[in-house]
């Protein structure tokens, strides 16, 4: 899977998620659990990951949104 969306941003990311569910758009939210190992201060980041087929339909689905996706090549 690719990484859609990157943040820790909870409202954001809740929006992201229903725009991907309301397209049909199978997603996965990564490191929702991390908050155990960071004391629950919202500092780490939750990823958004899509399918590879489905990454270009999902990110003009965040722009059209006008949502970042805080994914930068690194």
């Amino acid at each position: 899977m690719d990484i859609l969306y990157r943040s820790n941003n909870a409202v954001e990311l809740s929006f992201v998620e229903a725009l991907l569910r309301d397209a049909g758009i199978r997603y996965m939210v990564a490191d929702q659990n991390m908050s155990i190992m960071e004391g629950s201060l919202g500092i780490l980041p939750r990823r958004v990951l899509v399918d590879p087929q489905d990454l270009d339909r999902a990110a003009r689905l965040l722009a059209d949104a006008d949502i970042e996706r805080g994914v930068h090549d690194d």
